[in-house]
């Protein structure tokens, strides 16, 4: 007579390899979450560079724009609100609600600067580790990631 099914030991092997498998696939997925959620950042500060040099093509001059908006967290998206008159000035708002928090800081021209320079800086932490995630453009520099790969 022929018993049909498994033993014990090969169902125990099954559970390990399953076990090891979700130990390896977890930590990436987890980690591909939080590069979804920081990759709206680069983006954006992009199209502020963009939008900053279509301003100084028409107005000759660049906009400042203070920190906004001022309580993002990262983990959860903020609301953009329409409270920041710095980039309503410069004719940016993002799509939507926002992980990050977006600045512009601009230079008066000298003579390294003729006409003078901004620095766009979009920062984020949607791992809540208190270390941010920073991308910064110039007029001159696309955006660029200040950090290491794993700083979410």
């Amino acid at each position: 007579m022929l018993k049909k099914g498994f033993t014990l030991v090969e169902l125990m092997i099954v559970v390990a390899i399953i076990g090891i498998l979700a130990a390896i696939a977890i930590p990436n997925f987890v980690e591909m979450q939080y590069r979804a959620k920081r990759a709206e950042i680069p983006s954006n500060v992009k199209a502020i560079k963009e939008t900053e040099m279509a301003y100084d093509a028409e107005y000759n001059t660049f906009v400042t724009a203070a920190q906004h908006p001022v309580n993002a967290s990262g983990k959860s998206p903020q609301d953009w609100g329409n409270g920041n008159t710095d980039f309503q000035k410069l004719g940016w708002s993002p799509d939507g609600k926002v992980r990050g928090q977006y600045s512009v800081v601009t230079t008066t021209p000298s003579q390294a600067t003729p006409g003078g320079d901004f620095t766009v800086k979009g920062e984020c932490d949607v791992d809540a580790d208190t270390e941010l995630a920073t991308y910064t453009a110039t007029k001159s520099i696309n955006t660029v990631f200040l950090n290491t790969n794993d700083t979410y």
